[in-house]
């Protein structure tokens, strides 16, 4: 492992290496806080949790338009730059919401306040997630390629080590910290991500446009300038006949050099905000023509469906579970680990046992498999866990470490298919555009279980239809199963 790091620091160089793990290390850190967020929704905003569902759900919404930021990146520079300047302003928008909210208590009783703030850290954090992965693209592409699988797995250790550091370490502040000392403390991550920006250099986008500009203009005078300059030397010739006339001769092309440069300071910023739109146009162009063709939107639109057609009833659960069941916030996030290592196993078990496998029937079993462990929470609900003497705790731990590991086994297929399907010289902006249909069909989700909540009226206190709101989960995880004919029906883990 360590040389393995000193390999990607030797090929990188240190500054970059740290910021780019920073970054996801703080993606997955983020749970620390988040668990926090929930108990404000829920204790101190005495929030339902159809309402508080909804909060999040607007909260997570900028995930939902993650190519809108690699467009703007790409197509329009900062003084030069594509990435370090949109990373610091994305940094700035992650970081600026949690010192507002540790200091201020208005803030933090407000709703919408609270919303608008955490839309806000999302649409930073969102941001950077995008440009740092056009960071890792850049950076193998022109620098190490054989580097890439490399750079992309520490990337992701950084950002699960984030989120198992983030989870156990959220539940023990909750216990023992105000919220408003949780909110002041996250801050201190994003706040060294600032720091680090100012270690990675980057290469001005234009410059190598700009110096043979510069190099043309020298051999071929065809800018204003050099006309006038062309102009002056022919009038001082001529002006050896008479001083009288000569000075007037040079007051005339002084007044017509200032003319000149005047009128080529608009046409200059007419022209760079011409090619701004221009690229925004290909771009958007590009990518809506690659996303028009049915080998591509065909299985994206299937992914959609699988997330909007099931209700995400997620929050209901923790409020059960926090007030029924009595669970504390510290066990809370050792449940998050859990999850967080199923997660992981998920990942090793699919890439060791079922890349070959047809991507339909790894979806098929999948589906099959969520609706069993939903059923989980039917026991749990109805507390027949007791009476065959099983804990409340043990049927919450295994059965989110089963259902992280089992979502990984559909989440595999889509990146997978996502990174096959993706033409050249668009990959990474189409690839972030599946990635957000994924995302906004999560939130579409998480609206339709905050509807199905609010029409069951599960309240806090109130869980009586608790067991008849999974039953429908269970019964709607069966619908995208209907549609897998969407999905390329020899598409396998390795081959589209």
């Amino acid at each position: 492992m360590i040389a393995w790091v000193k390999q990607l620091n030797k090929a990188f160089g240190a500054s970059f290496l740290w910021l780019i793990c920073l970054i996801y290390f703080t993606q997955g850190f983020r749970s620390f806080v988040w668990t926090a967020v929930s108990y404000q929704l829920k204790d101190n905003l005495k929030l339902s949790p159809s309402a508080s569902q909804f909060v999040s759900s607007i909260a997570f919404f900028p995930w939902s338009i993650k190519p809108l930021y690699g467009i703007l990146s790409d197509c329009i520079p900062i003084k030069g730059r594509k990435r370090i300047p949109y990373l610091v302003i994305a940094t700035l928008l992650s970081l600026v919401p949690w010192p507002m909210l540790g200091i201020d208590s208005n803030l933090r009783s407000s709703q919408w306040h609270l919303t608008v703030l955490l839309t806000v850290h999302n649409l930073g954090s969102a941001m950077a997630d995008v440009v740092v992965d056009a960071m890792i693209a850049e950076a193998v592409r022109f620098e190490r390629a054989s580097f890439a699988g490399e750079l992309q797995s520490i990337s992701w250790l950084s950002m699960a080590m984030g989120g198992i550091w983030g989870s156990l370490l959220g539940g023990y502040a909750l216990t023992n910290l105000q919220i408003d000392k949780i909110f002041l403390l996250f801050s201190v991550l994003p706040a060294i991500q600032l720091l680090s920006c100012g270690l990675v250099g980057e290469n001005s986008a234009g410059s190598k446009v700009s110096h043979d500009s510069a190099n043309s203009s020298n051999s071929h005078p065809v800018n204003g300038n050099g006309n006038i300059l062309d102009e002056d030397n022919i009038l001082l010739k001529k002006s050896s006949a008479s001083a009288t006339r000569r000075k007037r001769s040079q007051k005339n092309s002084n007044k017509r050099a200032s003319m000149r440069t005047k009128s080529l300071i608009p046409e200059k910023g007419n022209s760079l905000i011409s090619h701004w739109l221009q690229s925004l146009r290909t771009a958007t162009y590009s990518l809506l023509r690659a996303f028009r063709q049915p080998i591509i939107l065909r299985p994206m639109a299937w992914f959609f469906l699988a997330q909007i057609t099931v209700p995400n009833l997620s929050t209901v659960m923790f409020y059960y579970r926090t007030e029924v069941l009595n669970l504390d916030a510290s066990f809370l996030g050792t449940v998050r680990v859990v999850g967080w290592l199923g997660l992981m196993l998920g990942t090793f078990t699919y890439n060791r046992y079922l890349k070959t496998m047809k991507l339909r029937k790894i979806l098929l079993w999948a589906h099959v498999g969520l609706s069993l462990l939903t059923l989980l929470d039917v026991i749990l609900v109805s507390r027949l866990n007791l009476a065959y003497g099983v804990s409340d705790k043990i049927m919450v731990v295994f059965g989110s470490a089963l259902s992280d590991a089992v979502n990984q086994f559909k989440l595999m297929p889509f990146l997978i298919l996502s990174g096959q399907l993706c033409p050249p010289g668009i990959e990474g902006t189409l690839f972030a555009l599946f990635m957000s249909i994924n995302n906004l069909g999560s939130t579409l989700g998480s609206f339709v279980g905050a509807g199905l909540a609010s029409i069951l009226n599960l309240s806090s206190g109130s869980f009586d239809n608790l067991g008849l709101g999974i039953a429908i989960q269970v019964l709607c995880t069966f619908i995208p199963i209907a549609f897998l004919f969407l999905i390329p029906k020899e598409a396998t883990g390795i081959s589209a």
